[in-house]
């Protein structure tokens, strides 16, 4: 199969985001050693790897939050290495995190109006000049938000402090709050870590709808193996800072590479979609 083929088959065939080379050193220690990856248009991509790979400093580099040491990164072809965490954002690329960052002295409910976009009531002279379409968008925020709460089953605790909800709520929190910036490309840190499976099923659900409905393209960290063969257009793995194989769940799961770097000598992962 050529690559003319491989892009045909992957969805829409076109980068939205593209590494090359990505460098992080913390002293002598390259934790990411020339990484290069790219994520396509309306995919679901997971990143795996061994604990140390380097696939959450990765993120933290290609979002912004970690100035690189080498490399170059586009986002829709913007070029994003070494810019910060906020105006990547606006660009529409967005992140989660291994540990939730909910700010937990507010109410739920405005931990995700916070997030939306395009709200004319920032802005003082708007207040004063246009009330009626400062309110008009509060409201289209608010409705936002507490349809995404639903989603994740967090709305009858919209009022409550952020800081009362439990590991997993948060996670989902910080996952609704991340939907409501419209992003384009979201990026999961772990996002099935501390759910209990009902509300991971619902996750997972959603992410479908949105790269369905909304073209919203994702790619995710996850040591869940089932979750990974049976739910990503695409596989990526990591060890040692570096890309080692790359491919449909079903090539990766027998690549010898991945089997001794990460899965286990001997383990296959069985593919539900087979």
């Amino acid at each position: 199969m050529n690559d003319a083929d491989v892009d045909a088959e992957r969805p829409n065939g076109k980068p939205i985001l593209e590494a090359a080379g990505v460098v992080k050193r913390f002293g002598g220690i390259r934790a990411v050693n020339g990484a290069t990856l790219d994520v396509r248009e309306g995919s679901i991509t997971a990143l795996i790897g061994p604990n140390g790979a380097g696939k959450t400093t990765f993120f933290n580099v290609v979002t912004g939050f970690y100035r690189p040491d080498g490399g170059r990164a586009a986002f829709q072809g913007d070029q994003i290495l070494g810019a910060r965490p906020h105006a990547i954002a606006r660009l529409g690329m967005v992140r989660t995190f291994q540990i939730t960052k909910a700010l937990a002295r507010m109410p739920v409910i405005d931990n995700m109006t916070l997030a939306a976009p395009d709200q004319p009531g920032e802005r003082l002279l708007n207040v004063i000049a246009h009330p009626r379409r400062v309110r008009r968008r509060e409201a289209e925020v608010r409705e936002q938000a507490i349809e995404l709460l639903e989603v994740f089953d967090l709305a009858r605790v919209a009022e409550d402090y952020a800081g009362t909800l439990s590991g997993g709520q948060r996670k989902l929190l910080e996952l609704a709050r991340a939907l409501m910036t419209r992003p384009r490309l979201l990026l999961l840190d772990e996002p099935m870590a501390g759910i209990n499976p009902t509300l991971g099923r619902r996750l997972l659900d959603h992410m479908q709808r949105l790269r369905a409905d909304e073209g919203v393209s994702f790619l995710f960290i996850e040591h869940d193996m089932e979750v990974v063969m049976n739910h990503s257009d695409r596989v990526i793995v990591m060890a040692e800072g570096r890309v080692i194989a790359d491919g449909e769940p079903h090539e990766v799961r027998t690549d010898q590479a991945v089997i001794d770097a990460y899965l286990g000598s001997g383990t296959v992962v069985e593919d539900e979609r087979a």
